[in-house]
């Protein structure tokens, strides 16, 4: 039997959608969410080979075949919930893709429970550069 796999963050069916136009518009796309103020505080939309992952960010995993990254201390915050991206009307990030589409990315979260916090605490976030 194969080993329940808990993911970091998800994607409801809008932000899948949406993703899947960006991909058809612009080819493959990352994620990035560094924290802070603003635009840094919402998950942002890049062409892959337009955004330069840092060595202070960690993978949490992919949505919609898109790798998602988040800030090393934005984690620190984060790591305790599972982050669930969703697709709702409004501006997008000033350099992010979904912007002219007249909706954004929106970070939603909910906390793990015990023995879903205890399988994260034996498979730690990729770290970009070890």
């Amino acid at each position: 039997m194969a080993e329940k796999t808990i993911e970091r963050v998800v994607a409801t069916p809008a932000a899948l959608e949406l993703i899947a136009a960006l991909v058809a518009q612009h080819g493959p796309v990352l994620f990035h969410q560094s924290g802070g103020c603003c635009d840094g505080s919402a998950p942002m939309c890049f062409p892959i080979n337009e955004f330069m992952v840092g060595g202070v960010d960690v993978k949490l995993g992919a949505i919609g075949g898109a790798p998602f990254y988040m800030s090393e201390s934005q984690f620190g915050y984060w790591q305790h919930t599972q982050l669930i991206i969703d697709a709702v009307p409004g501006n997008g990030g000033m350099f992010s893709l979904e912007r002219p589409t007249g909706l954004r990315f929106l970070t939603r979260s909910r906390l793990y429970d015990d023995s879903e916090s205890a399988w994260l605490d034996q498979h730690p976030v990729e770290r970009v550069f070890s």
